[in-house]
């Protein structure tokens, strides 16, 4: 378990950042044999990783290194794996969002914002208000529907709360 993780938590994402495709690959091959071989492996809602993170992981890789088709379906499967309304939902449906963005522009904002109207601001975590900023700044020039909702919306947001209660800046 703690080897997927190893894979598709760190390894997955730095490579595909720094585009390095196969070796990218690879740690997600890796992750994938880690959790067949673990009994309860690909056990939902399993706590920190299971199937819907394993696939998450894939999506985001996947849209890293401009694979758009390939990310859209993972994060789907991750998507069909988790709960609207919850961190782990948002997470697949602002990826999906992201990697749909260049060729369904209206889709990709109407997914953010139903996120935002299922998750209330103070409740999304930074890793949801990073991919919509990202979606945000990805749709800047896009004149479809919803995406001047999206921009507002997100602009409204309110800052961040960290962990001792703060407004983050």
């Amino acid at each position: 378990m703690a080897r997927a993780q190893l894979h598709a938590w760190a390894q997955l994402p730095t490579l595909a950042a720094q585009n390095r495709a196969q070796e990218a690959d690879a740690a997600l091959a890796a992750a994938g044999r880690e959790l067949e071989a673990d009994a309860v492996g690909w056990a939902p809602g399993r706590f920190g990783f299971d199937a819907a993170e394993y696939a998450l992981h894939e999506a985001e890789a996947h849209f890293t290194l401009g694979r758009p088709e390939q990310a859209s379906a993972r994060a789907k499967a991750s998507a069909s794996q988790t709960v609207e309304g919850t961190p782990g939902g948002a997470a697949a449906t602002l990826v999906l969002a992201q990697a749909e963005a260049t060729v369904r522009p209206a889709d990709a904002a109407q997914r953010a914002l139903t996120v935002l109207q299922q998750i209330p601001a103070a409740r999304l975590r930074s890793t949801a208000r990073s991919r919509l900023a990202r979606l945000d700044a990805a749709l800047t020039s896009t004149p479809a529907a919803g995406v001047e909702d999206l921009h507002e919306q997100v602009r409204a947001l309110p800052p961040a709360i960290n962990d001792h209660g703060v407004a983050s800046a």
